[in-house]
């Protein structure tokens, strides 16, 4: 990965991530103060909002660490399931507070029972970009073990030279 590659990815993360804490920011605002009157149910929406931008935050603090890694020619090992790991994880979790989304917007939509269809839909394509990033897992896990099996068959030539 190049070095222009690797500091517009950084840029962006970084940029992302001030935005998320400008957000949740607002958010602890926003229930500190007394709700206005309206026909959502604000609370709930604003604390799914702040655990959203937790778990997005945790994902990009997570591909930061693989972007060290990959500049420092490192990810092919073990540490790197760690982070990749979390990058699932936090996917879930934005999955999940989707649907948690879905079901308090739900109420409000029986007129129009479409949208919560939408919304469920969107929540199962979050959940096959975990998917996704779980494969992505698996082959890492076997770039790292030939990785391994490379080293120990150049030791043993090694050896043998």
């Amino acid at each position: 990965m190049g070095k222009l590659t690797v500091r517009a990815l950084r840029a962006v993360l970084a940029v992302v991530l001030a935005g998320t804490v400008f957000v949740q920011a607002s958010m602890v605002w926003a229930l500190a103060t007394d709700p206005e009157d309206g026909s959502l149910p604000l609370t709930p929406l604003r604390l799914i909002t702040i655990l959203g931008m937790v778990s997005a935050q945790v994902a990009l603090v997570c591909v930061w660490r693989l972007v060290t890694m990959v500049r420092r020619g490192t990810v092919f090992s073990d540490a790197a399931f760690r982070y990749v790991d979390g990058v699932i994880g936090a996917i879930v979790a934005a999955a999940l507070l989707w649907f948690a989304v879905t079901a308090v917007n739900a109420p409000g939509q029986r007129e129009d029972p479409g949208v919560t269809v939408i919304m469920g839909g969107i929540g199962l394509a979050i959940l096959g970009v975990a998917l996704v990033v779980l494969v992505l897992r698996m082959l890492l896990a076997q770039a790292v073990a030939r990785d391994g099996e490379a080293a120990q068959m150049q030791a043993e030539l090694d050896e043998v030279i």
